[in-house]
């Protein structure tokens, strides 16, 4: 069963960058904003040593985690090699404006 959620307006997202979603006793959940207006979900926390991917540069389709400046895939959350590892995706959709998150969906990988 899908559980989407109303997190935001897309133009609350800035564009090339992200948007913090808080998760009671959970890891933060970081929406991403491309410059044609594609968004993302991933878990907030790089695979390499858990930098904030919030705070990373968006270019295309990848964020570059701030701390070690790996390559995140925003489609799939997979590191670019020759980095290793992943971080969890979200379902997210765009409708009227409005960006919704499946929040069903496991956050381990």
């Amino acid at each position: 069963m899908t559980d989407w959620t109303s997190v935001c307006h897309i133009d609350e997202i800035p564009m090339l960058g992200s948007r913090v979603i808080a998760r009671e006793g959970r890891i933060p959940i970081a929406v991403f904003r491309t410059a044609d207006d594609t968004v993302f979900a991933l878990l907030d926390q790089c695979p390499h040593k858990g930098g904030a991917l919030s705070q990373g540069i968006v270019c295309e389709k990848t964020v570059t985690c701030p701390l070690h400046q790996w390559h995140i895939s925003l489609d799939e959350g997979t590191a670019i090699a020759p980095d290793q590892g992943s971080t969890p995706t979200f379902p997210i959709k765009v409708e009227d404006c409005m960006v919704y998150i499946d929040l069903s969906v496991s956050d381990h990988g």
